[in-house]
């Protein structure tokens, strides 16, 4: 059922697209466990570090996870449908919601600067590197670029190694997601997203908790910002249209 990757473009997430394939058609189940990962290389045709950070990817978004000595198999966490209804509650406002992603993500990113590995760091800037050419692509992918975005924070939650929080991150970006366009189409936000990352990824990479929390607040403040000016702009669009 494996496929060999084009190793062009962004190998990383072409597995990921092959392995949520197979996970969304039922091939893979949960609690069945995937190929180590040097074969796992060799069936999709690309490098071990290719398939390390796929794996990583998928195992920040609660797809996959880790078990150290014994190999990577796909879970489904059981909270994660009822925490979702609770969340997505109807009196829940985007103010909210970004509240929940500074009081979650600020100490996720402090503990991740105290525990954070070489390997990480890279997987990380894997990830801003796929970001960059998901925004090259023509016409922009907005499910990829949600993807990959969400991915760096929740790469960072499980670093953080709290599985709560991991979770209610996720739930959260979800919602986030899937309740409006995202903010990185907006002219000049994606030079400003990435500068703001590469703030996060510094501090994580100098292993400064305080610095890392400082620029996690400072990101998720502006992409707050972000957020209202687009529903703004989309709410007066509506009017305009309507009248």
């Amino acid at each position: 059922m494996w496929q060999r990757v084009n190793e062009s473009g962004s190998v990383s997430q072409r597995i990921v697209t092959q392995i949520e394939h197979l996970l969304d058609s039922g091939e893979l189940k949960p609690g069945d466990r995937l190929p180590t990962e040097r074969d796992l290389a060799q069936l999709v045709g690309a490098s071990r570090p290719s398939v390390r950070e796929a794996v990583r990817i998928l195992q920040a978004q609660g797809r996959l996870d880790v078990k150290h000595g014994l190999g990577v198999f796909v879970t489904e966490p059981p909270q994660a449908p009822d925490l979702g209804a609770a969340l997505n509650h109807p009196e829940l406002d985007i103010d909210e919601l970004f509240s929940m992603r500074e009081v979650l993500e600020v100490p996720a990113a402090s503990w991740a600067a105290e525990r954070i590995t070489e390997a990480e760091v890279e997987s990380l800037r894997g990830i801003l590197d796929d970001l960059d050419a998901a925004f090259d692509a023509d016409p922009a992918d907005f499910q990829q670029l949600a993807r990959l975005d969400a991915a760096f924070h929740l790469t960072i939650a499980d670093i953080a190694d709290n599985r709560f929080l991991r979770q209610t991150s996720h739930v959260l970006h979800d919602i986030l997601i899937s309740g409006m366009k995202t903010t990185l189409l907006i002219p000049g936000r994606r030079e400003k997203s990435r500068a703001q990352h590469e703030r996060i990824l510094d501090a994580l990479a100098g292993n400064d908790p305080a610095a890392a929390g400082r620029a996690a607040r400072s990101h998720i403040r502006s992409a707050h910002r972000a957020a209202l000016a687009r529903l703004a702009a989309e709410d007066k669009d509506k009017r305009r249209t309507t009248t």
